[in-house]
């Protein structure tokens, strides 16, 4: 099939940055205003942080920044996400096209009750940003998502973006609702939107307006037009054109705003074999060879693929994602329908043109399945399970933010507790999810991780069997020399726990002893039914990887200081 639904921004080539063309844009430093030290917002802002640092000095260490539990902005000696053992899980789905996207067909009730169908509590609508969509889609698909909002309210949902990256991939951009979460959307679209920079005929080395978008966000939370921002980095792996630069980049320009990056991408049907009726492509549309002049050329061929689903990046033990996290910052990972066309679906597009309308219209009833189609349903495959302490836009936007999330395939798993904590020698009480805690050196750190199997049948009607439960670890080694760095090569799995069957949970715990570096964990686990010789996942053959027969999921780590 053809893959024109993935739209790349124009080729870039070498020229001097001028900062000149973003000083409209509100809010951007710029802005005179932006980080004037004497404008009110600015500096109640400012007050507000030194509050909470000196209260939370007085809990035995200093915190800076802000977030609920960046872990990145505690000292040492602190902990953040701590365990409570009552963490609940949300699901839900950040990358979701409607018509309003020039690429995909559906309106926004039939996602969300999509969505509803298959558990989901919260999604996001992330059409592809540009000139039609930034001057026209916006303005129409806005009262359609609040009169969706009233209809189901027991869902939320966001209206959100997903940003050409100004000389990289695709990135969701997701606000909380407010007076000015669409202002804001409008601006940081016309001002960095890579396909919005191509078409005033800004080229070059465009990175630095990837870096100004980001501070942008940041500003608004600062300026406190908006509660939180969030960032996510879309299918990573597909082009190459995500360098590890460019994400250390994003992630220290605004370590608040962007968070993470999909673990696993969406269009997970693609890889349904023609003999099975479905696309024959490969999983997530990772299916080509790495083509693109742009690209990073270090990247080796195998990063084109995906591992039981699962972007190279995330899937690679002690790869691109371990040489982030052993840097001891927090970058999440996150499972995405990228829902655009279904698989089997009976719709075609619309008959408007895009450009024109900036939408495609109502989709066109064929009454026949369409097995050339490559996504699912959002919730139908994909499902990030976010830990939160509120049933709220902030409250989900805030576990996202923290890395209290558990990227899950075809229902392989329903709920995860982790605890990590030192009790002889450190925080008696721990740490969970995305979260910090600490040891004395030489002393022990136990992991103690319980994990709901799945009570019923997924929605391709089995009941998925988790197999295995893989416990990697690798010590925090500091700040890379090497901002393209990608390796982690002490990163290893240091217990492996094999899950019987009968229950409905498992608890598994394994003690780290005589600890004498900082390091972090993090959690796997797998149906079982794709593996090589080291229980890794194995690469997905183009033209003939089920989804449903490979199931994964991927936890988010925590991270421990030795003190």
């Amino acid at each position: 099939m053809s893959h024109d639904h993935h739209h790349d921004h124009p080729h870039h080539h070498d020229h001097d940055h001028s900062h000149g063309e973003v000083s409209g844009v509100e809010g951007t430093w710029a802005d005179p205003q932006a980080d004037d030290p004497l404008s009110v917002s600015r500096r109640a802002f400012l007050v507000t942080t030194a509050v909470v640092a000196g209260a939370a000095a007085g809990l035995g260490g200093a915190v800076s920044g802000v977030g609920q539990g960046v872990a990145a902005a505690a000292g040492a000696g602190t902990t953040t996400n701590a365990w409570t053992g009552r963490t609940r899980y949300y699901a839900g789905d950040h990358h979701i096209h409607t018509k309003y996207s020039p690429d995909a067909q559906y309106d926004v009730a039939t996602q969300v009750i999509k969505g509803r169908q298959y558990g989901l509590d919260w999604m996001v609508i992330t059409d592809h940003g540009g000139v039609a969509h930034q001057k026209l889609s916006i303005d129409k698909i806005t009262p359609e998502i609040e009169k969706v909002r009233r209809q189901y309210a027991g869902t939320m949902i966001y209206q959100g973006l997903e940003w050409n990256i100004p000389g990289a991939e695709h990135a969701t951009v997701m606000l909380p609702p407010g007076n000015a979460t669409v202002d804001i959307l409008k601006a940081f679209e016309a001002g960095y939107d890579g396909s919005a920079l191509a078409a005033k005929g800004v080229t070059g080395n465009v990175e630095p307006y990837a870096i100004e978008a980001l501070k942008y966000l940041d500003n608004q939370v600062r300026n406190r037009r908006t509660e939180i921002a969030l960032m996510f980095a879309n299918h990573p792996s597909r082009q190459g054109i995500d360098s590890p630069h460019e994400l250390r980049n994003w992630r220290d320009a605004a370590p608040s705003v962007a968070v993470g990056m999909e673990g696993a991408p969406g269009h997970q049907a693609a890889g349904i074999p023609v003999s099975q009726g479905g696309p024959g492509s490969g999983r997530g549309y990772y299916d080509n060879a790495g083509a693109r002049a742009d690209r990073f050329l270090p990247y080796p061929p195998e990063s084109y693929r995906t591992f039981g689903g699962f972007d190279w990046m995330t899937a690679t033990l002690g790869g691109l994602w371990d040489s982030l996290l052993a840097e001891g910052k927090p970058w999440w990972v996150t499972a995405t329908s990228d829902s655009h066309r279904v698989f089997r679906d009976t719709r075609v597009q619309g008959p408007l043109d895009f450009n024109t309308n900036g939408t495609k219209g109502d989709a066109v009833d064929t009454g026949r399945p369409i097995t050339q189609y490559g996504d699912f349903w959002p919730g139908q495959y994909s499902s990030t399970l976010v830990g939160s302490d509120s049933r709220s836009y902030v409250g989900i936007m805030q576990g996202l933010q923290a890395g209290k999330v558990v990227a899950v395939h075809g229902r392989i798993i329903e709920g995860l507790d982790v605890r990590v904590r030192s009790a002889k020698d450190g925080d008696p009480q721990g740490a969970t999810l995305g979260g910090r805690t600490w040891v004395r050196r030489g002393g022990s750190v136990t992991v103690t991780i319980t994990v709901k199997v799945a009570g019923g049948a997924n929605a391709n009607g089995d009941v998925p069997k988790l197999a295995k439960v893989d416990l990697i670890s690798g010590p925090i080694t500091g700040e890379a020399s090497d901002r393209d760095r990608f390796t982690a090569p002490e990163t290893t799995v240091a217990k492996t726990f094999e899950v019987g069957r009968g229950r409905a949970q498992w608890t598994f715990e394994h003690t780290f002893t005589n600890v004498e570096r900082s390091f972090y964990v993090r959690l796997r686990g797998s149906d079982g039914n794709q593996l090589d010789s080291n229980g890794n996942p194995l690469m997905d053959v183009v033209g003939d990887a089920n989804p449903w027969e490979d199931l994964w999921f991927y936890a988010n780590p925590v991270f421990v200081d030795a003190i």
